[in-house]
């Protein structure tokens, strides 16, 4: 009956920390300005490699979310490369770093794990686009942030009964889309009429003809 009991007690004290509206709000480094046209995801403490994550959302910033997860399935498919920029040391030269016009350089990988961690989080956001009535095929990506997260240590052994430490470099990301504005095109019996600019010489010249008219 005792045991009974504290099993009772243990199940009473189990609460779930969500419905007990304990969670912390998550923030982001940078809110939208239209919040209504804008959606959010962000993933805390990936296992995934800081300066590798880094250099892939630095190459899909500011592109349409289509245009994104076409680039980053065909890196992963070595159809195109992520250029590197920063953290650039020891890392190799390719061609198929010239496909890249907004980047200058010749040094190029190609992260598989930090394009899938990506690709995850702009599902999630299509996702949350969707739920709050977004048209998809509009949004593009105005914030994209990794920062480094707390380093995890393991250990690696070493000759002469020796131990080094083995650290892993997981890192945050966090990402906002937002809904273009779409462009209307204008009428055409509302089309501005031109305006001929004159110079200071010739408005001098029509002003005294329309004195002497008079």
């Amino acid at each position: 009956a005792r045991s009974g009991a504290c099993s009772v007690a243990r199940q009473q004290v189990r609460v779930c920390p969500a419905q007990a509206g304990t969670m912390p709000k998550s923030k982001y480094a940078r809110e939208p300005e239209n919040s209504a046209k804008s959606c959010k995801a962000k993933g805390s403490d990936l296992h995934v490699h800081f300066k590798n994550t880094h250099q892939t959302a630095q190459a899909i910033r500011g592109l349409a979310l289509k245009k994104a997860k076409s680039y980053l399935e065909e890196v992963l498919e070595h159809k195109a490369a992520i250029p590197w920029t920063t953290y650039n040391g020891g890392v190799g030269r390719a061609a198929m770093a010239k496909n890249t016009p907004l980047f200058k350089v010749t040094q190029c990988r190609w992260p598989k794990k930090s394009c899938m961690f990506l690709l995850d989080l702009l599902r999630n956001a299509e996702s949350n686009a969707e739920v709050k009535g977004l048209d998809v095929d509009q949004l593009e990506i105005t914030h994209i942030q990794v920062n480094r997260a707390r380093q995890q240590r393991r250990r690696t052994y070493r000759a002469h009964g020796r131990i080094n430490p083995y650290m892993s470099s997981p890192c945050h990301i966090e990402l906002v889309l937002t809904e273009k504005d779409r462009q209307v095109a204008r009428p055409e019996d509302e089309q501005p009429t031109k305006v001929m600019k004159l110079s200071s010489r010739r408005a001098a010249q029509a002003r005294s003809k329309a004195v002497v008219a008079a």
